[in-house]
């Protein structure tokens, strides 16, 4: 089996060696990228399993692309970057980024959490990648949502990873902290609000009543619990 491929967006020749150097001793194979369009093209031929991508682009802003790979890809997405206020950090996870590192940073960190994302992935494709509930049936292979009537909706990956919580765990509580620890990222506010804005495009995408959900139940104070039967195929 090849070694993971990490893609790496970064527009400062410096740091975009120390990140790859960093990732090859640690046994990934890398492809480095200065701007957007030459890492979009690449896309047409090359399937990363992770890609850190800076905000800091001279041809792009970094959140729409973050925004397009978290709706388009099934790879790993981090962000690494200079910014390092909460509302950007909330921003990149509301959009779809599974982690959040701000420069500037230790390599070995960065290793760290590429191998924690890819762990994450090789759990989930341990278990079957299909799942019915309600009048839904989630494809994770494919990062869609399928109706009764064939129609699909598209979720992100970040999305997909909370879903497919709940969808294990049923009829259970499933509190902030076991989010937190099972998805990764740092707890605190920019996760808790991260959190809030996924559940509540997967309420939207589901067709749920925001005022009164069917499925997503938040248990104020303590976590949600997901109330549909589910039937993994």
């Amino acid at each position: 089996m090849s070694a993971a491929l990490v893609a790496i967006l970064e527009d400062e020749p410096e740091i975009r060696q120390v990140l790859s150097k960093a990732l090859e001793d640690a046994g990934f194979r890398t492809a480095g990228f200065g701007r957007a369009t030459e890492f979009e093209a690449a896309l047409r031929s090359m399937t990363p399993d992770v890609c850190l991508v800076d905000l800091g682009l001279p041809d792009r802003d970094g959140l729409s692309l973050v925004h397009r790979l978290a709706l388009e890809s099934g790879a790993s997405i981090i962000i690494v970057s200079g910014r390092a206020q909460v509302h950007d950090r909330v921003a990149g996870l509301e959009l779809g980024a599974d982690d959040y590192i701000t420069k500037p940073f230790e390599p070995a960190e960065v290793v760290a959490r590429v191998r924690a994302r890819l762990r994450q992935g090789k759990a989930a494709t341990g278990t079957t990648n299909t799942a019915s509930f309600a009048d839904w049936t989630a494809h994770f292979d494919r990062y869609v949502l399928e109706g009764t009537d064939g129609a699909e909706v598209s979720v992100s990956h970040a999305e997909a990873e909370v879903l497919r919580l709940f969808l294990e765990a049923p009829k259970r509580l499933i509190s902030r902290a076991h989010m937190q620890e099972a998805l990764g990222g740092a707890a605190g506010e920019s996760f808790d609000r991260a959190m809030d804005v996924r559940i509540s495009r997967l309420r939207t995408k589901l067709g749920e009543d925001p005022k009164n959900p069917k499925l997503i139940k938040t248990i104020y104070g303590a976590g949600y619990i997901f109330l549909g039967d589910v039937v993994w195929r």
